[in-house]
């Protein structure tokens, strides 16, 4: 399984989905993070402000990870997201679909992005020099 790191430089094509895939996360998460506030407050809760803090701490750390990608620490930032979005399931339900749905992207952009970056790096050495 070379190809399901936690740690570790990616491929240029690989950092660059997996950037992209944060991306929307983050944006997603940040509009999870509304809900579980407008939610607990609905309900008349105090802790409304704390899961828009807390939303918006996951979202932040979803951009800075997408923007981490080229580091060999960004991929295990963009892991800590998964299991954050997932862990945010606990206050609004819906976005654990959004983490299986964010987590199965990850991993797939992972997975492929693995794969088209070793093709290049063959086809990069087959071709004759110029």
């Amino acid at each position: 399984m070379s190809w399901l790191r936690f740690t570790g430089p990616l491929g240029k094509f690989t950092w660059r989905m997996l950037a992209t895939v944060l991306a929307g996360q983050g944006i997603v998460i940040f509009f999870g993070a509304l809900v579980a506030r407008a939610l607990a407050d609905a309900q008349g809760h105090d802790t409304a402000s704390t899961f828009l803090w807390v939303g918006t701490g996951l979202a932040v750390l979803s951009f800075l990870a997408a923007g981490m990608m080229r580091r060999p620490f960004g991929v295990t930032l963009g892991w800590l997201v998964q299991v954050g979005t997932f862990a945010a399931g606990a206050i609004v339900p819906l976005m654990v679909a959004v983490g299986l749905i964010f987590t199965g992207l990850w991993v797939l952009c992972l997975v492929q992005g693995t794969r088209i970056d070793e093709a290049q790096a063959r086809a990069a050495e087959a071709a004759p020099a110029r």
